[in-house]
C-alpha cells in the first residue's frame, strides 16, 4: 500500500502542489474540466514550500495555479466536515478572482476562475461524486459569464469497482480514495493504462518526508483518524439517545454534538504548530472560539 495517504491535505499539496509533478496536476485539472478547455501547461502560484508552511505563509490547504491560457484555480482537499460550505467555496472562489488585480486596475484585466472542491464528505444533495456550477439566466438558460465555474467532488459518493472505471477522473478519484490498497509495484491495469495517475501511485510510494514533515503529516493524519472515530462515536450516542427521544431526532442532536466536540480536540492539537487563522479554517471553528481555547 502507498505510504502515504493523499486526502491528508498536507501529503495532497506535496504531490499535486510541487513543481516537480506539475505534469500530474495538470492531468488532474484536465480530467475535471471540458474537454475543449484542456491545459497544456500551469505555473504554481503557491508551490509547496516547507519553509513557508514553518514560517506561516503557506496554509497547506490548497493549490493556487494559472494555466497557459490565463485561467486562475483554486484546488482544495477538505477532510473534516464543515457546515456552510458552500459559503465557505464561494468566499475562496471571489479570493482568487479578486486578487488578480489591484484597486484601480481595469475590470478587463480579470480572468476566469475556477475553484476544485474534494470532500472527504457528502455535502450536496446529488447523488453524483462530481458536479459542476456556473452563472446560467434561469429563463433563457444561457450562460451570463463564463468567469465562474466550481466543481464539488464528493469521494464518498464514489463507489466504482476498477473495471467500472470509464474516465480520467473515476481514475484519479480511485486513487485518492483507494491509495491504502495501492503499491508501485502490484497497480491496476485500469489505473497503470493512465500513466500520470501511474506515476501519481509511484510517487506516493516512494515519497520522502522530513522529520518535521512527518510530524506534520502525522498529526495531520490523526487528526483525521480522531474526526471519523469521534462522527462514529456521535452516531452511537445519537442512536442510543434516539431511543429517548425518537431515533431521528436523537441521532441529529448526538452527531451534531459529536461534530462539535470533535473540532475542538482537534484545534487543541494544532495549537502549537499552526497560527489561529489556519486552525480556523482547518476544523471550522471561528477564530475567537481558537483564541479561547489557547487562553485556557
Amino acid at each position: 500500500m502507498c505510504r502515504l495517504n493523499p486526502k491528508v491535505d498536507f501529503a495532497f499539496k506535496k504531490l499535486f502542489g510541487s513543481e516537480e509533478n506539475k505534469d500530474i496536476l495538470i492531468a488532474f485539472i484536465n480530467s475535471i474540466i471540458d474537454e475543449n478547455e484542456q491545459i497544456k501547461d500551469i505555473e504554481l502560484k503557491n508551490p509547496y514550500n516547507i519553509s513557508d508552511y514553518r514560517k506561516g505563509k503557506m496554509t497547506i490547504l490548497d493549490i493556487k495555479a494559472v494555466d497557459d491560457k490565463y485561467v486562475w484555480y483554486d484546488i482544495e482537499m477538505q477532510i473534516s466536515q464543515q457546515d456552510f460550505f458552500d459559503k465557505r467555496a464561494l468566499y475562496y472562489w471571489s479570493k482568487v478572482y479578486s486578487s488578480q488585480i489591484e484597486s484601480g486596475e481595469d475590470y478587463e484585466k480579470l480572468r476566469k476562475t475556477i475553484s476544485i472542491n474534494i470532500l472527504d464528505f457528502n455535502y450536496l444533495k446529488e447523488k453524483e461524486f462530481h458536479n459542476e456550477f456556473k452563472i446560467y439566466n434561469t429563463k433563457t438558460l444561457k450562460e451570463f459569464s463564463n468567469m465562474f465555474e466550481m466543481h464539488f467532488i464528493e469521494l464518498n459518493k464514489f463507489n466504482k469497482d476498477y473495471k467500472d472505471l470509464k474516465t480520467g477522473l473515476d481514475r484519479w478519484i480511485a486513487f485518492l480514495s483507494r491509495a491504502y490498497e495501492l503499491d508501485k509495484d502490484n497497480i491496476p491495469e485500469e489505473l497503470a493504462e493512465d500513466k500520470e495517475v501511474k506515476k501519481a501511485i509511484e510517487k506516493l510510494d516512494i515519497m520522502y518526508l522530513s522529520k518535521e514533515e512527518r510530524e506534520i503529516y502525522e498529526d495531520d493524519l490523526k487528526a483525521l483518524m480522531d474526526y471519523r472515530a469521534q462522527i462514529k462515536t456521535a452516531e452511537r450516542n445519537g442512536r442510543i439517545e434516539g431511543k429517548k427521544e425518537g431515533i431521528k431526532e436523537g441521532m441529529e442532536k448526538g452527531i451534531e454534538k459529536g461534530k462539535i466536540q470533535e473540532k475542538v480536540d482537534i484545534a487543541k492539537k494544532l495549537l502549537d504548530i499552526l497560527d489561529d487563522e489556519t486552525i480556523s479554517i482547518k476544523v471550522g471553528l471561528s477564530i475567537d472560539e481558537i483564541k479561547k481555547l489557547r487562553n485556557k
